[in-house]
């Protein structure tokens, strides 16, 4: 069973714009207050096998390992990376694709899988939900100019 949180937002400004600021996961603390901060481990950068120490308010510091970075240029790029320990995995889906007219739209969310994340979801529902909205308006407001 799968549980958890995705939203999209419309965002007024172009992929090359937005990228850059989504991709940047180690100044996410400066436009999203969900995130206290992000340290790359031993070096890393945004590449599959990079893990990254996230801490969060409320919530324990969780290693994310990226799984996946996708660049189709002018269209579509996203990562996604996964933490977890027995009984539950937690991936992070981080996407921003081209709309028409040069704007962009992101999609970000978190998918938790396992009996220990069915079982916990209930107490982090509403916590993720407002981290995963907090994130995307963030983004939002940095890609705009408005933080």
């Amino acid at each position: 069973m799968a549980v958890g949180f995705v939203t999209t937002v419309e965002i007024d400004a172009p992929l090359d714009q937005v990228w850059p600021i989504i991709a940047d996961v180690e100044r996410w603390h400066e436009w999203t207050a969900s995130i206290t901060s992000v340290a790359w481990q031993d070096g890393g950068s945004m590449r599959p096998g990079a893990v990254a120490a996230v801490r969060q308010p409320k919530l324990p510091v969780a290693k994310w390992t990226v799984t996946e970075v996708v660049d189709q240029g002018a269209e579509r790029r996203s990562f996604t990376w996964t933490s977890g320990a027995p009984g539950f995995r937690s991936t992070g889906i981080h996407e921003v694709v081209a709309r028409p007219g040069g704007n962009s739209t992101a999609t970000v969310g978190i998918r938790t899988t396992g009996i220990i994340g069915a079982l916990m979801w209930p107490m982090f529902k509403g916590l993720t939900k407002k981290y995963v909205t907090m994130e995307g308006e963030g983004l939002k407001a940095r890609a705009e100019g408005s933080r």
